[in-house]
């Protein structure tokens, strides 16, 4: 155990690198479309090798952080850009595949989340936005035998419903979440018992929460949507639990 007055470990190079981009952003000395200087100059800056440099900024890039271009003059090099909701996305579709994250925090941020944006959305939801969603309801309702058509409109519906939230971290969050469990729940929608059943009262609590927010009704928009979460996670959780043993018993073989 590392006693509180041991010195840290040294940063390694790329990480020499990334601490001082977070640092910069964190200032405000780089705002989003600003360029990182040349890799040799940073490079020589920083002390340490081009090659560090570059692993830096894979790793910032994969974030959703910088983006690096090849061209002439100021066509090229490595910018700051806004995070995209995709490299939130990766992150928790991962981190919740190796159940670093408990499932069950998982639902339950899930549900703050959602409710936040059920609440959004009767105040924001534009006719596009309403339109989005009942294009989603249509697909579930013509997908009810093709599970994995109905998982995709199934999450493109909750997407919807994000989109039209009017706030963007909301948005993300609530995308990302609900794409990180859309394969577990596609798992558990393949060996469920009564599929009939469940995607009849499905359809029922997916058509509720989008009266509620046609009709404005902040309040009932985000029971239901609770309501809807929990009822369905209740009953496939047996199933996903089941699968995540058998997953674990296989791994250990």
């Amino acid at each position: 155990m590392i006693s509180p007055d041991q010195p840290a470990s040294p940063l390694r190079a790329y990480e020499v690198v990334l601490a001082w981009v977070e640092s910069r952003i964190l200032a405000g000395e780089l705002r989003v479309g600003d360029q990182l200087p040349p890799e040799r100059e940073l490079a020589r800056l920083l002390e340490v090798s081009r090659s560090a440099v570059r692993e830096a900024v894979r790793t910032l890039a994969a974030q959703g952080v910088l983006r690096s271009s090849v061209g002439a003059g100021g066509a090229g090099g490595t910018t700051v850009t806004a995070v995209p909701a995709d490299a939130l996305v990766r992150f928790l579709r991962l981190h919740v595949a190796l159940a670093n994250f408990p499932i069950d925090d998982v639902i339950e941020a899930r549900i703050s989340l959602e409710r936040l944006s059920a609440r959004l959305a009767t105040l924001h939801a534009r006719a596009s936005d309403l339109a989005a969603m009942r294009e989603a309801l249509t697909a579930m309702d013509r997908a009810s035998d093709d599970k994995a058509r109905y998982n995709d409109a199934d999450t493109a519906f909750h997407v919807a419903i994000a989109g039209a939230a009017g706030n963007r971290l909301v948005a993300d969050m609530t995308v990302a979440i609900r794409e990180s469990m859309r394969l577990p729940l596609l798992d558990a929608f393949r060996y469920v018992g009564d599929w009939a059943d469940l995607v009849a009262g499905l359809r029922e609590q997916h058509h509720a929460i989008y009266a509620a927010i046609q009709a404005g009704d902040a309040d009932r928009a985000e029971d239901v949507v609770e309501q809807h979460i929990r009822s369905a996670w209740n009953t496939l959780a047996p199933t996903y639990d089941v699968l995540r043993a058998h997953s674990r018993t296989e791994d250990m073989k």
